[in-house]
């Protein structure tokens, strides 16, 4: 039987932090942010799993962009399993930033971004900021989050930027709980909804 949040429950802009008994290991301790969610399904990025291997600037090498001495360089994260081949550009919006065709906007300042415009904006000197590069997403179908979450699969929180955008990956998650005022050691994976 498919169980759904109360619809009133739009998740988008918010964060999810994977409970301990999350089983698969590409979300175990992930943070993600939902860029969508409605009755159609759900689209998120995971926000704290490096790709260390892969540099900003070589990647813009291989899709043909020259980066010039000014270029930005952003991280590049594992943002799900879903499509790992493709970019997506998470960034705030400078204020007064007219809406267009270019970004997705995910709530009032914040947006996600897949043109190879912004890549060459980075590469030379003037992308907006602060941001991150995913590779891939994380997804699901119609009413497959919402039931996870009833399931104890995810606590939701508001979106804190110094944990989308900040440095300390290994750190996310215990942040991320802290800052809803849980104690990650006192999580049990059975434990109920805050």
């Amino acid at each position: 039987m498919e169980r759904h949040l109360d619809p009133s429950s739009n998740l988008t802009g918010k964060m999810l932090i994977a409970m301990p008994g999350v089983r698969d290991p590409r979300f175990e301790h992930s943070v993600i942010l939902v860029c969508a969610h409605s009755e159609e399904g759900a689209m998120g990025l995971v926000v704290n799993r490096p790709m260390p291997e892969i540099v900003f600037t070589e990647l813009l090498e291989q899709l043909g962009i020259s980066a010039s001495d000014k270029a930005i360089d952003i991280p590049v994260r594992f943002g799900g399993p879903v499509e790992p081949g493709r970019g997506f550009v998470l960034h705030r919006l400078p204020e007064n930033t007219p809406p267009d065709d270019a970004h997705m906007l995910i709530c009032d300042d914040l947006a996600m971004s897949t043109t190879r415009d912004i890549l060459e904006d980075y590469a030379n000197g003037r992308g907006p900021q602060p941001a991150m590069l995913a590779l891939g997403y994380a997804g699901w179908g119609p009413g497959q989050l919402d039931s996870e979450i009833l399931d104890n699969g995810w606590l939701t929180t508001e979106r804190y930027d110094e944990i989308i955008f900040g440095a300390d990956n290994p750190g996310k998650w215990n942040a991320a709980l802290r800052g809803m005022g849980v104690d990650p050691i006192a999580l049990s994976p059975n434990a109920g909804h805050a």
